[in-house]
């Protein structure tokens, strides 16, 4: 199954439904992969503070348009990013709700690892009541 932008599978369905349904592995998968790159998270960083053109967004880099627009098109997919023609530019957004879901896996991730090394602290710790 293919949806309108050509994705297959589970990549089609975790870009549909609201954002209070879980995201796919694929999905997220996307979005961490974006987040990899120091490049990208700085135009996510200042597209948090308001949104910009490509060619603003491009200014403080040391990097050709087509390099630019190679990051933009991660973003998108990821869909971090969504860009609205206006005339002869584009105008770039963020949207945190894919951010919003990754928190939720680190989160849930946190909690989860917070258990197990704990219990594995109470474990490791010298029991006061043997050996005496």
């Amino acid at each position: 199954m293919r949806d309108r932008k050509g994705r297959a599978g589970d990549q089609a369905r975790a870009s549909q439904g609201p954002s209070s349904v879980p995201a796919s592995s694929a999905k997220l998968d996307l979005i961490f992969s974006a987040l990899s790159n120091s490049t990208r998270r700085e135009m996510l960083a200042r597209l948090a503070r308001g949104e910009s053109t490509v060619t603003e967004l491009a200014e403080p880099f040391e990097m050709s348009l087509p390099a630019i627009s190679k990051h933009l098109h991660v973003l998108e997919e990821a869909e971090l990013v969504s860009k609205v023609k206006d005339g002869r530019t584009y105008r770039c957004h963020l949207d945190p709700v894919p951010l919003a879901q990754a928190e939720r896996w680190m989160n849930f991730h946190r909690a989860l690892w917070e258990r197990q090394l704990s219990s594995l602290s109470d474990y490791l710790k010298p029991r006061d009541d043997e050996g005496r």
